[in-house]
C-alpha cells in the first residue's frame, strides 16, 4: 500500500519533471516495488543507491533532503560552520557534478560557505581537504565501486573522517524529521554564503604528502614497468603526478583514464571483481610489465596483479596484498629504527587473522573495528585529542583499502598504489615476484586464505529474506560443518561473544554481523552490506600448504549455502 501511495505521489506531483514521469509510467510492477517500497536509507555509510525517480533512489529530491538535514546538523553542532564551511567533492558518475552543485547551493542558502573543486577528485583528497581547509565537514558524492547505475552521498566531520554512528545518529534523526523528499524545503537566508572553487594548493600539498610516505625511493626503477588504471575514475591526475615525480616507469591504460560515467572501457570498475583486471592485464602482457595497479572510481581502494616467472599474471585479495605490504613497511621501519614500540595497526572484524599475526611479530598492537574505515579514522583522532601515545602504523580493510600515513582519515588509493609499487620493486630487485613473497608469509605464519562471497537480494521480498537469514543464524548459532561446531560465536547486533559456555560483552557499536570461529582456524563472518542489497559471507581458513588453503573457502561456502538453504 505504501509503495503504491509513494508511486502515485510522484506521478501526480508538479515538482517531478515530465521526463521522470515518463520513466515512472513505463516501470514494471517489480521496478515500481523496488523504487518506492521504502525511502533510500541514510545510514552509517551515508546514502548509496540506483539513480532515478523514486523514494528508494538517488535523485535531486533525495539529495536535497539529505543536504538540508546535514546543513541543520552542522548549524546545531558547529558554532563556526558558517565561517569554516564545508568541502564537497565528487566522482565521475552520472549526476555527480549536479549533486555537488545542488549540495553547495543548499548549504550556501543556509548561510554555510561551501568549497568545491573545479572537477572530480578522489575520496581521500576530500578527507584531506577538510583538514587542510579547517572546515567543519565534508560531502563526497560517489557510489565508490558500485555499477554505473548507482550514485551515493557520504558525509564527513571536521577531522576528515566519515561520521561514526554516535555522530550520525543525530543527523539521521534530523533527516527523518523532515517532510517527504518532494516536500522537504527551507527558507533561504537573506544573504547566501560563498561557494568557493578550491585552488591548486590543495592538490599540490596532498600529492607532496603522498610522495613523502616512500621508504625506498632510491631503488633502481629502470625496466620495472607498471600498468595503471583509474577505472575511469578520480585518481588519474594525482597518480600520474606521483609516479612521474618519483621516477617510476608507468603506463596508463588510456582507454580507462577518461572520467566516463558509463565505464565503457571496463567490464567492472570494482577491484574485487576479476573482470576489472582483463584489460589492464592484456596491456601488461603487451608491455611485459611486472605489475598492474588500479584504483576504484572514487580512488580510495586499490587492486593489483603481478607477473610470475612464467609470464602469467595473478591478482591478489585485499587481505593478501595488505598483509604483504604491512610486512614490508614494518620490516623497513624496524631496520631503520622508525617503528614505534607502542604503535597500533588497525583493521576490521571481517579481516583475515593473518594481519594481526604479522603485526604481533613486529611488536605492534592490533585494534579491530566494525567494517567501515570511519572507525579507524575516528580512533586515530581519538588518541590524538586525548594525547594518548599510540602512534598509527598502518590501517586496512579486507575490501582493498588501506592507509599508510594519516594525513587523510579515509583509505587512500594513491598512497596504496605507490607503496605497492615500491614493495613489488623492492622484491623484484631481489629476484622475487609477489607470489614468492606470499609463499614466504605462508611459511612464517601459516597459509591463510580468506574469501568473500555474496548473494544479492532485490526489492522488498529480498530485504525480508535477508532479515530472515540473519535472524535464523542469530537464533540458531554454532552452525556445524563436517561434524565440527564453532567454539566461539560473536553477535555484534546483540553485542555478545559466546565461548565455552561463557558470555562476554563486545565493546563496539551494534551492527548486524555474526562471526563463528572453529578449532582448525576456520572463521565464518556473515554481514548484510551497508551499501548494496546483498549479504556477504567472509570465509577464512588456514591450510597446510598454499594449494590446500586455496581450495577450502569455496568448499566451506558451498556447504554453508546447503545448510542455510540458499
Amino acid at each position: 500500500m505504501k509503495t503504491l501511495k509513494n508511486y502515485q505521489r510522484w506521478l501526480n506531483s508538479p515538482k517531478v519533471s515530465s521526463k521522470d514521469k515518463e520513466i515512472l509510467k513505463k516501470m514494471s510492477q517489480a521496478e515500481i516495488d523496488d523504487a518506492f517500497f521504502k525511502d533510500v536509507e541514510f545510514g552509517t555509510a551515508g546514502m548509496r543507491g540506483i539513480l532515478g525517480p523514486g523514494t528508494n533512489r538517488l535523485n535531486e529530491f533525495t539529495v536535497k533532503k539529505a543536504t538540508i538535514g546535514f546543513a541543520r546538523y552542522l548549524l546545531e553542532k558547529y558554532p563556526n560552520v558558517k565561517k569554516d564551511g564545508v568541502v564537497i567533492s565528487h566522482d565521475n558518475r552520472h549526476m555527480s557534478r549536479e549533486f555537488t552543485l545542488l549540495s553547495a547551493k543548499v548549504l550556501s542558502e543556509h548561510g554555510i560557505k561551501a568549497y568545491i573543486f573545479d572537477s572530480l577528485r578522489p575520496t581521500p583528497e576530500l578527507s584531506y581537504a577538510v583538514r587542510y581547509m579547517k572546515a567543519s565537514g565534508g560531502i563526497m558524492i560517489t557510489a565508490s565501486h558500485n555499477p554505473k547505475e548507482h550514485n551515493g552521498y557520504k558525509v564527513y566531520d571536521e577531522t576528515g573522517c566519515q561520521l561514526v554512528p554516535e555522530k550520525i545518529e543525530r543527523l539521521v534523526e534530523i533527516i527523518a524529521s523532515l517532510p517527504n523528499e518532494l516536500d522537504a524545503d527551507y527558507t533561504p537566508v537573506e544573504k547566501p554564503a560563498e561557494v568557493i572553487t578550491l585552488g591548486k594548493d590543495v592538490d599540490d600539498t596532498y600529492v607532496k604528502l603522498c610522495e613523502g610516505i616512500t621508504l625506498n625511493n632510491d631503488l633502481n626503477k629502470k625496466g620495472f614497468k607498471i600498468v595503471f588504471t583509474p577505472n575511469h575514475g578520480t585518481s588519474y591526475v594525482n597518480a600520474m603526478r606521483v609516479y612521474k615525480d618519483l621516477g617510476y616507469e608507468v603506463y596508463p591504460l588510456l582507454k580507462q583514464c577518461t572520467p566516463d560515467p558509463d565505464f565503457s572501457g571496463t567490464l567492472s570498475p570494482n577491484p574485487e571483481d576479476q573482470r576489472s583486471y582483463i584489460e589492464p592485464i592484456k596491456y601488461a602482457k603487451e608491455l611485459d610489465a611486472q605489475l598492474v595497479v588500479m584504483t576504484d572510481p572514487d580512488g580510495d581502494r586499490c587492486g593489483l596483479a603481478y607477473r610470475d616467472r612464467d609470464g602469467e599474471y595473478h591478482t591478489l585479495t585485499g587481505n593478501q596484498s595488505a598483509a604483504m605490504l604491512m610486512d614490508y613497511i614494518f620490516k623497513v621501519r624496524k631496520d631503520r629504527g622508525l617503528l614505534h614500540s607502542n604503535g597500533v595497526m588497525y583493521n576490521t572484524i571481517v579481516t583475515s587473522s593473518l594481519g594481526k599475526e604479522v603485526a604481533t611479530s613486529y611488536g605492534i598492537t592490533t585494534e579491530q573495528f566494525l567494517t567501515g574505515f570511519k572507525f579507524i579514522g575516528n580512533r586515530i583522532d581519538h588518541y590524538e585529542k586525548l594525547g594518548i601515545d599510540k602512534p598509527f602504523e598502518f590501517g586496512y580493510e579486507e575490501s582493498y583499502g588501506c592507509l599508510i600515513a594519516p594525513f587523510a582519515r579515509d583509505k587512500d588509493g594513491i598512497q596504496a598504489i605507490l607503496m605497492y609499487s615500491e614493495m613489488a620493486l623492492y622484491y623484484y630487485l631481489q629476484g622475487k615476484n609477489l607470489g614468492d613473497v606470499w609463499e614466504d608469509l605462508g611459511r612464517r605464519f601459516g597459509y591463510h586464505e580468506d574469501r568473500c562471497f555474496s548473494i544479492a537480494f532485490e526489492g522488498s521480498a529480498g530485504a525480508e529474506t535477508m532479515n530472515k537469514l540473519m535472524s535464523g543464524l542469530r537464533n540458531n548459532p554454532f552452525v556445524e560443518l563436517d561434524g565440527k561446531k564453532p567454539f566461539k560465536f560473536d553477535d555484534y547486533q546483540l553485542s555478545v561473544s559466546k565461548e565455552n559456555g561463557k558470555e562476554e560483552k563486545i565493546d563496539l557499536p551494534k551492527s548486524n554481523v555474526i562471526k563463528m570461529y572453529y578449532e582448525d582456524g576456520t572463521t565464518i563472518g556473515v554481514r548484510p552490506s551497508g551499501t548494496e542489497a546483498k549479504v556477504k559471507f567472509y570465509i577464512g581458513v588456514v591450510g597446510s600448504s598454499l594449494k590446500d588453503a586455496e581450495s577450502k573457502p569455496k568448499v566451506i561456502y558451498d556447504k554453508l549455502m546447503e545448510i542455510l538453504g540458499l
